[in-house]
């Protein structure tokens, strides 16, 4: 079989990808409880070590896997989801496809692996179906809360204030307050809609989600002295959380990042800038010094 210098590179490429998703679908099989859905990683296990000795037909050479992305997706996946990590590594897996597309003319082999990858993908798309990811609305509920109003409420106080400790000690109370309220809130609204989500659950998941935000974004009033430091890493907080979760979304979920980013990050910030000024009047018209 004679194929060129550049296709025999490609080849050792994909090798080495093949050789590594099947140790990653591997160990992930492992990990999953549901009979069916292990059957499904199992078999597409399989097909990605098909996939590399038809590549290895061609190269004569045998592959290591690559350990590290072994453990990075095997990690991301018990981390954030299974839903996330096989759904990232796929996204590496459409790009491959493309170049798979390439090799058609010298390795005839390739359309099957095409076929076989996009029915990875079908097949992964119907098992996909986490709890974190039905609880979802819940969990957006409490960070876009959290977001909106403590960063408001923590602009606020900054200036209505302007003493770090006061600042935290506030923002604290009213942010640990909000969360159970958000979380009751929740519980009964799931219990009211008769949904297929556990009332309990979904108040549990919009609570924590509402905790951790609080916690990222008081974090700076406890160990800077400077509050408007304090409030810019506050701020740089807020959007962090909303790009990582936004990203999550995107991933997990195969929709647009851009746009519910800067649509959830205008917001935060807009209700921030807003407050801010509300502080400034109240502190002038009230003329309260602390």
């Amino acid at each position: 079989m004679n194929i060129s210098e550049e296709t025999l590179r490609k080849l050792l490429v994909f090798q080495k990808n093949e050789i590594t998703e099947h140790h990653i679908y591997q160990k992930l099989a492992l990990t999953i409880k549901s009979a069916e859905n292990r059957h499904v990683i199992e078999n597409i296990a399989r097909d990605e070590l098909h996939h590399y000795n038809t590549w290895r037909t061609y190269t004569k050479k045998d592959i290591a896997p690559e350990r590290w992305k072994i453990l990075k997706y095997y990690w991301l996946s018990r981390i954030f989801g299974f839903t996330f990590g096989v759904k990232l590594m796929e996204r590496g897996e459409e790009n491959a496809q493309n170049d798979y597309g390439q090799l058609l003319k010298e390795i005839p082999e390739a359309e099957a692996v095409i076929d076989e990858e996009n029915q990875h993908e079908t097949s992964l798309l119907k098992m996909l179906n986490e709890e974190r990811l039905r609880y979802i609305g819940s969990i957006v509920l409490g960070l876009n809360d959290a977001l909106v109003e403590l960063t408001g409420a923590m602009a606020g106080l900054t200036l209505a204030l302007q003493n770090t400790k006061l600042i935290a000690l506030t923002g604290s109370i009213t942010g640990i307050a909000a969360a159970f309220s958000m979380g009751t809130s929740e519980y009964l609204s799931t219990k009211a809609e008769a949904t297929l989500k556990n009332p309990l659950r979904a108040s549990i998941y919009t609570g924590v989600a509402y905790l951790i935000t609080v916690l990222v974004l008081i974090f700076p009033y406890l160990i800077l002295k400077d509050y408007y430091i304090c409030l810019i890493c506050t701020l740089l907080g807020a959007v962090a959380i909303i790009a990582v979760f936004n990203y999550y979304i995107s991933v997990a979920r195969d929709e647009p990042f851009r746009k519910r980013f800067l649509e959830m990050a205008g917001l935060s910030l807009g209700v921030a800038a807003f407050s801010f000024l509300i502080g400034f009047l109240l502190r002038t018209f009230l003329g309260i010094e602390i």
